[in-house]
């Protein structure tokens, strides 16, 4: 079907939707003051025990910083509603732009794809080591195991299938340079996991580590150690997380809104928290 052809279908049936709202509203307001008891109660919209949801996710723009620094995300508005009654935008994204998923597969040879990675293993428990502190004396810093083990200590052991948490609060700034925060030795310097925090964390049955940085690694990092470490083993990563603060450092549920394209080594994720 051509395109003039499917623009003026839309427009047609945009109408026809129009009057079928128009008469069902119509509808509903008459049994309304009628008395009628045609809305039952509120469907539940939270698992029990949640109260309140969090977004931990970025918006997505063409300015967002990238880990190489190159523009990831790009898009094309190819129908617009003045025109065509409709709106519709082509997008080009590198798959780790933004806040997103790094599956398996983006440091293995053979592991899972976003698409393998077990739904189980996308709601999981949250746990958030915060170090804010250590970061903003030096941004270089990075989670080690004695932040677990003070986690750990506080909190409890880490519950199974988890999500472990870096809160450096280098989300806030996104809008800067210093987010990648390039130095004069054209390193970049920001906070993340020192691989023997990940080491010791596969020691247990977390199934994910998030960062609020650029990298599961550290910015400086020679051989993305904890990359290497982490994700061949099946356990997947998550980097630009937002909102950490907001969070309970135990406690909340982690729902990752994963990609599912075939062959994918990540992707850009809507992710939340519920507690």
């Amino acid at each position: 079907m051509c395109d003039a052809c499917v623009i003026e279908a839309v427009k047609e049936k945009m109408l026809s939707r129009r009057d079928l709202f128009r008469k069902t509203a119509a509808t509903a307001a008459v049994g309304i003051v009628g008395g009628a008891a045609s809305i039952g109660a509120p469907t539940p919209v939270m698992a029990a025990g949640a109260s309140k949801v969090e977004d931990m996710t970025h918006e997505l723009h063409e300015d967002f910083p990238t880990y190489f620094g190159a523009q990831g995300f790009f898009k094309e508005q190819k129908f617009n509603y003045a025109e065509h009654k409709f709106n519709l935008l082509e997008l080009k994204v590198n798959e780790h732009t933004g806040t997103h998923l790094d599956a398996p597969l983006h440091f293995s040879e053979n592991g899972q794809s976003v698409t393998e990675i077990p739904v189980d293993n996308l709601v999981v428990p949250l746990c958030v080591i915060d170090i804010k502190e250590k970061a903003a004396a030096n941004a270089d810093a990075q989670v080690t195991p004695d932040d677990i083990k003070a986690w750990v200590s506080k909190n409890g052991p880490i519950p199974d299938r988890a999500c472990v948490a870096m809160n450096s609060g280098w989300d806030k700034f996104t809008d800067s340079d210093k987010f990648r925060n390039v130095g004069s030795d054209e390193k970049m310097h920001f906070p993340g996991f020192h691989v023997e925090a990940a080491q010791m964390l596969l020691e247990t049955n977390a199934v994910g580590l998030a960062a609020d940085s650029l990298s599961l690694d550290y910015g400086q990092s020679p051989d993305f150690a904890t990359h290497y470490a982490w994700l061949p083993t099946n356990r997947w990563g998550i980097e630009c997380l937002a909102n950490l603060d907001k969070v309970p450092e135990s406690g909340a549920t982690l729902v990752v809104g994963a990609p599912k394209h075939r062959g994918g080594t990540g992707g850009p994720s809507r992710i939340f928290a519920m507690f």
